[in-house]
């Protein structure tokens, strides 16, 4: 059947949106974690999960503000399968979670984040933008956020959670690669008794991906592609891939069958990014993606609801 035990389950995600919404405070967002954690089944690898994997954009971005423990506390409640966590660097060398390589858009500064010292970028409101820009879910508690740093996220979720972490714009930063790498050694994230996929790595550098393949040959590395890149792409493209991704990671609009079978054939597995709307995520996975990144994590609620 379609719909496994495991999406049935996550169908009733819907009521925790509505408990964190209406108040996240920190001993709320325990309770709500706690009650939920058994939800989330750690497989041997998830790459070979027979669900379509669900790949919390941003964390639970529709939700709450995008790259805050806010968001990623909440895309854990859902019962994501991998929170993604884009990586930039400020000017002391700290890896801190943004999309963006400017702070201009989710904070009350503008500015380069390469520009800002973390102490500098601590000192920000990561929040309040999303309380303006949607108000149906804006709740006082987002006000005054603060930019993580993907220390702090480690130190907050562990081995709780499994990771889908992109190097944003490597060629800006100086060792960014190795600066990830020797974060994940200590908290343990590139043991051997952790199980494979647990932590995925995607760029658009092919250059970034096989410097880490050549520093961590353990770790799984996704490709990303632009829409152009995507349309171009051919079975040679995907056999070069191979050589050091698992994954290929395209702007859904941009692929079709087509696309999916020449990925697959080359032992790749496609991710696209990104889907919120349910019906493309029936179609995307009907092709034979193995997952999406989407910013609304309970997605199978609502697949449900257009379904049934």
């Amino acid at each position: 059947m379609w719909i496994s035990l495991r999406r049935i389950l996550l169908a009733f995600s819907f009521i925790f949106i509505t408990l964190f919404i209406t108040g996240c405070n920190t001993s709320h967002t325990t309770n709500v974690v706690n009650t939920v954690s058994d939800l989330h089944i750690n497989q041997t690898s998830l790459l070979e999960s027979e669900d379509l994997l669900i790949i919390a954009h941003r964390g639970a971005s529709a939700y709450a503000p995008e790259h805050t423990l806010v968001s990623y506390k909440l895309a854990k409640e859902l019962g994501a399968d991998y929170i993604e966590i884009d990586l930039q660097m400020t000017k002391d060398g700290h890896l801190v979670a943004m999309h963006d390589d400017t702070v201009d858009r989710t904070t009350n500064s503008e500015g380069k984040v390469s520009n800002f010292t973390l102490a500098e970028l601590k000192k920000l409101d990561a929040g309040s933008w999303f309380n303006e820009e949607l108000p149906e879910y804006a709740n006082p508690d987002f006000e005054n956020l603060k930019v993580p740093t993907l220390r702090e996220i480690f130190e907050e979720f562990g081995h709780d959670v499994n990771y889908y972490i992109e190097t944003k714009n490597p060629d800006q930063y100086t060792n960014m690669e190795s600066a990830l790498l020797s974060l994940l050694d200590e908290f343990g994230l590139l043991d051997e008794t952790v199980e494979p996929g647990k932590v995925l790595i995607q760029s658009f550098s092919e250059k970034s991906l096989r410097t880490i393949h050549e520093m961590e040959p353990s770790l799984s590395l996704v490709q990303l592609q632009t829409q152009k890149e995507a349309k171009k792409a051919t079975k040679k493209t995907f056999k070069k891939i191979s050589e050091y991704a698992v994954a290929v990671g395209p702007n859904y609009k941009a692929i079709d069958e087509d696309y999916v079978k020449k990925a697959t054939d080359a032992g790749l597995h496609v991710h696209p990014f990104t889907v919120d709307d349910p019906q493309e995520i029936e179609q995307l996975e009907n092709w034979g993606v193995a997952g999406v990144f989407t910013n609304y994590t309970d997605i199978y609620e609502k697949l449900a609801k257009v379904r049934f």
